[in-house]
């Protein structure tokens, strides 16, 4: 018979149950807040869907333009494309650790559920908090308003600089390594399209799942063929003789140049600190803020994991496929804009091939490929796949984020109206609509831009600490049932681990304006835990109270 451990998200302590059922904690937890009953989730989406949540979730518009920031920052062909190499295998085996972790809890909420199960509810909340506060809402908000700027290369007046309503500039506030404001305040054409967007899409996911998930499969299908015509047209058609003799040389001789283990590369500390001169393996960890950004949002399946027909064969199932094929796409999109563009540019140049992939125009670099190759419609063609993309993307996540907010409900740890299923649709309604309206503030405030900076740290954390999970559950529940072990545990789960761990040292030394405010923000969800666990016990006094 099936042995379910839980944690009790009231008072922390371990509680055991042998039936098949959910573990006690969410079952005890139902009945003090009076969630127990009402609608229930349906298990309605297939394989292909689940798959199409983590590739739409991962394609936004990350791939498109930070290619420049890495070639600025490597200054190196080969280190350029080792960054989205090493991306590409730390996602991969975090895929796979994941796995396990879905198979064994295939349930609404996913990562909160196995941080609470495996470390506790502290640590759940924290991840669900900050999920809700920057990750998730502030990713929506970057897409959608991404959005409406690429709307603009058809419909000019929809602009950021086109403003309706301009509220207030927020000017730069240094703060130690860190600078704070420097934002706009107020309702453009680009971020009320943005705003539009939101609304749209969230309107459609409470309308159901399976409506939402046949959005998704359209939008990623199309996305996907996209960013393959993209590779197949660098590699053919694209394809220059100058820009290939620039990257590798005869021999591949420029390809390893400022790559040896002696190369030196320049890093500023801070947003306004020293020049710091580092090695190769240092700046690899500083420039792949914008490779793990592009990469980010794998782990949104495992919030669906209540509605997928046979989660614990399919959940890790679709994690390994959808990540598997997105690694190699950017890879080879990577090296795609290395066949049309040399990698090192002049800021100053007069065409598209004199930039370079470093300093293509706004960093737009896939922009800048296809308007090499297609000089009169290549930016038109861009900015459509981009507002696919970015819709795709939108759509995705915010799918996938209200169920971790119903789960973190279901658990007295939300707003308690969170937790509950809209009678006919069985979807998180409410969920859907504070994160909506919260994605809303960000868009308006301008804030989302800064809040993504302090994204991948964060999201770095949790990640370590779901990984080592694994670790934990394979000690305290060793004969819990596995459908799907972790591909090459204890060692890749372990190095995957060791190697997140470098990065955010590396991050936490050279890049501080970036990681000290993610560090903040995931702290301060230790008060707002104090509070909603505090009510939780309240209302369970009052339960058992009225039960007596």
């Amino acid at each position: 018979m099936d042995t379910k451990t839980g944690t009790d998200p009231l008072s922390g302590a371990r509680k055991s149950g042998s039936d098949g059922s959910a573990s006690a904690t969410s079952a005890q937890t139902e009945t003090l807040t009076g969630l127990g009953a009402g609608p229930q989730m349906v298990q309605r989406l297939g394989l292909f869907s689940a798959t199409t949540i983590v590739v739409g979730s991962m394609i936004g518009s990350g791939i498109f333009i930070v290619d420049s920031d890495i070639a600025r920052g490597t200054d190196s062909p080969a280190l350029y494309l080792a960054a989205w190499i090493v991306t590409g295998v730390m996602t991969m085996i975090g895929a796979l650790s994941y796995g396990e972790l879905a198979a064994m809890m295939p349930k609404a909420g996913g990562q909160y559920v196995y941080l609470r199960e495996s470390l506790g509810p502290l640590w759940g909340f924290l991840y669900g908090w900050t999920l809700f506060l920057v990750i998730q809402t502030g990713t929506i908000a970057a897409v959608c308003v991404a959005f409406g700027k690429f709307l603009g290369v058809f419909f000019p007046t929809v602009s950021s600089t086109h403003w309706l309503w301009h509220i207030a500039h927020v000017p730069a506030i240094p703060v130690g390594p860190m600078v704070l404001g420097n934002m706009d305040i107020g309702v453009s054409t680009a971020n009320l399209t943005g705003i539009a967007v939101v609304a749209f899409v969230a309107a459609v996911n409470i309308r159901g799942v399976q409506l939402g998930a046949a959005m998704q499969n359209v939008f990623t299908v199309a996305k996907a063929l996209a960013l393959a015509g993209l590779v197949l047209l660098g590699f053919t058609v694209g394809r220059s003789g100058a820009a290939i003799a620039a990257n590798f040389g005869e021999h591949w001789s420029y390809f390893w140049r400022n790559a040896g283990w002696s190369a030196m590369h320049p890093v500023q500390v801070g947003a306004q600190g020293r020049i710091a001169l580092v090695g190769p393996i240092v700046i690899l960890a500083v420039v792949q803020v914008g490779s793990l950004f592009s990469c980010d949002a794998w782990n949104n399946v495992t919030f669906t994991a209540g509605e997928i027909k046979n989660p614990r064969r399919n959940v890790p199932l679709s994690l390994a496929l959808g990540v598997a094929f997105v690694v190699v796409t950017y890879i080879l999109a990577s090296a795609a804009y290395m066949m049309v563009l040399p990698l090192h540019g002049n800021p100053h140049g007069a065409t598209i091939f004199a930039r370079g992939i470093q300093y293509a125009s706004e960093d737009r670099i896939a922009a800048a490929v296809l308007q090499q190759i297609f000089p009169q419609v290549g930016g038109y063609l861009m900015a459509g796949a981009i507002l696919i993309s970015t819709f795709g993307c939108a759509n995705g996540m915010t799918l996938a984020g209200a169920r971790v907010y119903y789960a973190m409900a279901r658990d007295g740890l939300f707003f308690q109206s969170v937790g509950k299923l809209h009678p006919r649709f069985r979807t998180p309604m409410i969920g859907l609509v504070v994160q909506a309206i919260w994605t809303t503030i960000l868009c308006v405030s301008g804030s989302y831009s800064q809040l993504l900076d302090y994204i991948i740290f964060a999201a770095l954390v949790f990640y370590i600490l779901t990984i080592g999970g694994l670790f934990v559950l394979r000690r305290k529940q060793p004969d819990a049932p596995r459908p799907y072990k972790a591909f090459g545990y204890p060692f890749l789960p372990g190095l995957y681990i060791v190697m997140a761990t470098v990065l955010c040292a590396a991050l936490l030394r050279y890049k501080p304006q970036y990681t000290w405010p993610g560090l903040i923000l995931v702290l301060l969800g230790i008060p707002v835990y104090v509070y909603w666990s505090r009510s939780a016990r309240r209302a369970a006094v009052a339960a058992n109270g009225l039960g007596e």
